[in-house]
């Protein structure tokens, strides 16, 4: 029978030490984590969740490469981040525009390439679902183009309910001073985890709160992103696959935020066609809904 895992990240502040003074407060990331806890866990898949201080570099590691040791071909892990996105210089020589995108985790950011790796640690088989409700994250692994300007996004926010925006986006001279402040640890790093070659063996599927070149709003409650998601989903009445369900939460979001739906590693035709979040393949008789191809960074 397959197996359901999930991790819920959630961070309302980083460890301003590590920041360069800066501790990135917002005040919907630990909502998020939870309401998309509460979904998993009404499905069935074996939950856990890591808010704030308790969301370090190493806790957040150990997590997905304990999953990624335990999961077998059918099974499903499911991972959320809700928090800042940031940047660090590319020291591997990969990245074209020399940026690694980052999540900013409590004690210190985790790169994209780190998280392709983890992604690449997984069994041929597993399905990975990954939704990242953070700036910059159309693909997670690639490096931004910058983001829209802020005020002529905060206008379109006020018919959203969102009256003073705040934006889950490291700032660019924060980002500039924490590399500075943390360079050998960061270029150490770089050097250390080995380059995109290949694709993951697993089905790795991103959900996002934002294309790479847009920034993902926080909110009083839920995140815009995440919040639209809970809509949609409307406690398991949706009916659709995962075209269709990032569809229809696209439709509810405005057009300066516009979420993300991308597959990597092996094609895997029942997971497209499966609904959101279901843990049982269809050869068991699952979550199978109309077929539908996945959209690819629209």
């Amino acid at each position: 029978m397959a197996k359901g895992v999930s991790l819920h990240i959630g961070l309302n502040a980083v460890d301003a030490h590590h920041y360069a003074g800066w501790a990135g407060e917002l005040a919907a990331c630990e909502a998020d984590a939870a309401s998309m806890e509460a979904i998993a866990r009404g499905v069935g898949y074996a939950t856990r969740t890591l808010l704030t201080d308790a969301a370090t570099r190493v806790s957040v590691g150990e997590a997905i490469s304990e999953a990624s040791r335990t999961l077998v071909a059918g099974d499903i892990f499911l991972v959320s981040y809700a928090g800042h996105g940031g940047q660090v210089p590319d020291v591997g020589g990969e990245e074209p525009d020399a940026a690694d995108e980052t999540w900013c985790l409590y004690d210190g950011q985790m790169i994209d390439d780190e998280l392709y790796q983890f992604w690449k640690s997984f069994a041929a088989g597993v399905r990975v679902l990954v939704f990242s409700d953070s700036c910059h994250s159309g693909t997670v692994t690639r490096a931004a183009r910058g983001a829209l300007p802020l005020v002529a996004t905060a206008k379109e926010l006020l018919s959203f309910g969102i009256k003073t925006p705040r934006y889950r986006f490291m700032p660019p001279a924060v980002a500039a001073n924490t590399y500075r402040a943390n360079k050998d640890f960061y270029d150490r790093l770089g050097k250390s985890v080995p380059s995109e070659s290949g694709e993951p063996e697993a089905a790795v599927r991103l959900v996002s709160g934002c294309q790479d070149d847009q920034t993902s709003a926080d909110g009083p409650f839920n995140g815009l992103f995440t919040g639209t998601l809970l809509k949609v989903w409307n406690e398991g009445a949706f009916e659709g696959d995962y075209a269709r369900f990032h569809t229809e939460i696209v439709k509810l979001m405005p057009s300066c935020q516009r979420p993300n739906h991308f597959v990597i590693g092996q094609p895997a035709p029942e997971f497209d066609r499966q609904k959101p979040f279901a843990i049982m393949g269809l050869a068991h008789g699952q979550g199978e809904v109309s077929a539908a191809k996945p959209s690819q960074e629209v």
